[in-house]
């Protein structure tokens, strides 16, 4: 797990500054903290840097990145880990292959060699992403793995084309502009963003399960891109019926998870586990502690509200696999004085302060010795855990029950998902013409952040806000959906590969995930994310992933034997930090954090929002008169009225290029 950045220029005679690829790479000194390189290729025009978090092997020269083929024709940075290397590795050796590391990344540069990049693709099993380039061909390849767990970004300039594993990454290149694009900053101030996208003009992400390839042809670089995979579930009349044999896709998924757990265990250094008290973190605890000989480090985070702690079942779970624990219990104010560190990570605005709280975490688990912890992320996704699965499995999977049973579903969900009003669930039903047309209805995951539009286009600027007067983000986002994966769908299948392509990549895996775990040095893996796991997990059919009203029917079967008898019967809790709104003290830290980025003086050098649109939003929010699930609406837009500024500050107003200079010469990292 690592950090990785690059330059490919249009002309094979422009010089490629070593120092700059190095600076790249410092200033992701927290994504590597275990050593870094660099290799150019003056006469190709291209160039890679790389830092290094060590987890498999741990020998700093002989692991150390980038790599190069022993002809020189390909050369390779990679972030992550590919899982079930050693056997591939052993297959290849068979075959005539000599490998000169024990790293599992180098398995990538002889599968190429061997049978190209599709086929390689197909072997490659993890959480991953790379850049890599081959000679003979003049191409770089972009590449990222299948639901995003890795970052990867990419811009053209002038001269090029840079890549790295953050924007941070390619803004300390000097050829690359930092401004806020009118559509990108629509999106921060609505959470939900365009797949491939940032915040940012210009600056484009690798989007998951896709290659960028840029290729050098008669002194011009082109850039084209193709999808290797996809979430891809059976056509509605394939399932079978109500009389299906459920104990076959019980043993299925247990079978498929325990495997997906065992593969994560495999590195040099010791691995723990993030433990809350869902059904997702505590399967993965039980069966990896069922898979070791020795105790698991299990890592928990407390808040002091009873609506949103998780503690108590998290030791009950802890206790019954004997699992070392460990509780960073998370006071109100610790959230927002963490707030714009936290965002210098995520690049991003966040709606709730739960990336604060992981930073936190990931910050404990750096300290008590850990690299590496799996996780539960990606478990909601596979088999329908959030409230907005079954909001849509209701309205639109389940319009055979009768009315009776309609009525009695209806009235325990209102009464389930009143605390997601305004975050999770939107506080009313919101319509996107786009969404009804390209799958039928509107998910009910996207409307909460879709209906903030109205409260978010009169937040930005004049001049801003006149670039997007005819611009829709629910079309934008609709548009990147391939048809060919909604068309024939179960309505809740249609509504998980939404979710699936929108929020799990643009927020659980990169603001809950990824950045904020990585800002410590530290690897998450997250077991269910597995693609073989997934490609299973499609195949179970929609009634047993919602049955009756128990979300996750099928997960909580397979893991029955190793659940708490709470956590078993108990229903899905969408893990979150508590709302500003609901503790006076944690106000304060937002009112401190807006008179430094909110105030008038900093609003207008900024450029992005309407000064006086601020002040009304603030008081709206302390309204004694405004519904509870309005206030949580605005808890998140005043997040990211917050965010948009704090990443101005960091991004735009400093000069990233002499940070990342002076970051290097910090760390003695020279060229």
């Amino acid at each position: 797990m690592c950090g990785i950045a690059g330059v490919f220029h249009h002309q094979t005679d422009r010089s490629i500054d070593a120092q700059t690829l190095v600076n790249m790479a410092a200033i992701m000194h927290h994504r590597g903290p275990d050593g870094y390189g660099y290799q150019i290729k003056p006469e190709q025009g291209v160039g890679f840097s790389h830092a290094r978090l060590s987890i498999i092997d741990l020998n700093e020269q002989r692991g150390r990145q980038p790599f190069m083929s022993a002809d020189q024709r390909l050369m390779l940075t990679h972030n992550g880990e590919f899982y079930d290397f050693k056997r591939i590795r052993a297959d290849l050796t068979a075959r005539g292959a000599r490998f000169r590391s024990k790293s599992d990344s180098e398995i990538v540069l002889h599968l190429f060699e061997r049978y190209g990049l599709d086929a390689t693709l197909k072997e490659l099993r993890g959480e991953f992403a790379f850049g890599l380039y081959d000679e003979k061909d003049q191409s770089l390849y972009l590449v990222r793995d299948r639901f995003g767990i890795k970052p990867l970004y990419w811009t053209e300039t002038e001269h090029g084309v840079v890549f790295g594993s953050e924007l941070k990454v390619l803004f300390a290149h000097p050829d690359v502009k930092r401004e806020f694009s009118a559509e990108g900053l629509y999106h921060q101030l609505i959470q939900v963003m365009v797949p491939g996208s940032t915040a940012f003009a210009g600056i484009n992400q690798v989007q998951p399960g896709y290659v960028v390839k840029v290729k050098r042809e008669h002194g011009r670089l082109t850039v084209s891109e193709h999808k290797y995979w996809d979430v891809n579930f059976p056509n509605e009349h394939d399932y079978p019926g109500d009389d299906v044999d459920e104990e076959q896709y019980i043993e299925g998924v247990r079978a498929q998870l325990l495997e997906a757990v065992q593969h994560r265990m495999t590195a040099d250094v010791p691995v723990g586990c993030y433990l809350s008290g869902g059904i997702d973190s505590c399967s993965i605890l039980g069966l990896a502690s069922a898979s070791t000989q020795t105790s698991v480090k299990a890592f928990t985070i407390g808040f002091d509200s009873d609506d949103y702690d998780e503690t108590p079942i998290a030791r009950e779970m802890a206790e019954a696999t004997q699992a070392d624990h460990h509780i960073m219990a998370l006071k109100a104010n610790d959230l927002y004085d963490h707030f714009v560190k936290t965002l210098w990570h995520t690049e991003r605005t966040i709606y709730n302060t739960l990336g604060v709280a992981k930073y936190l975490m990931s910050q404990q688990v750096h300290e008590a010795g850990y690299k590496v912890v799996m996780t539960g992320e990606g478990s909601d996704e596979l088999f329908a855990g959030y409230p907005a699965f079954r909001k849509d499995m209701f309205l639109h999977g389940l319009d055979h029950l009768p009315e009776i049973e309609r009525l009695e579903w209806q009235q325990l969900l209102e009464k389930n998902n009143k605390l997601f009003k305004g975050a999770m669930l939107a506080r009313e039903e919101f319509v996107s013409e786009a969404f009804n047309q390209k799958m039928g209805f509107t998910p009910s995951c996207v409307q909460p952040w879709l209906s903030c539009s109205s409260v978010a286009l009169p937040l930005m600027s004049a001049e801003l806000r006149e670039r997007v007067t005819d611009y829709d983000p629910s079309k934008a986002i609709a548009d990147t959906l391939d048809e060919t994966m909604l068309e024939g769908r179960h309505p809740l299948d249609r509504a998980q590969y939404v979710w699936i392509k929108t929020m799990l990549e643009g927020q659980i895996l990169t603001w809950g995930g990824d950045r904020v775990d990585m800002a410590n040095s530290m690897e998450a893996r997250p077991a269910f994310l597995d693609h073989h796991l997934a490609e299973y997990a499609f195949t179970v059919p929609p009634h047993l992933r919602i049955k009756g009203n128990k979300e996750k029917y099928v997960l909580r079967e397979a893991m029955k034997g190793l659940l708490p008898e709470t956590l078993y019967k108990r229903e899905k809790f969408a893990f979150m930090a508590p709302p500003a709104h609901t503790d006076p003290e944690k106000w304060k830290a937002v009112e401190k954090l807006a008179e430094q980025f909110l105030n008038q003086r900093a609003v207008e050098a900024a450029g992005l929002l309407d000064y006086e649109e601020v002040v009304r939003t603030f008081e709206r929010h302390q309204d004694p008169n405004v519904p509870a699930e309005e206030q949580v609406q605005l808890d998140a837009v005043i997040n990211h009225m917050l965010g948009v500024q704090v990443l101005h500050h960091h991004f735009v107003a400093t000069d990233v290029p002499q940070q990342a200079a002076q970051r290097a010469k910090e760390l003695g990292w020279v060229a």
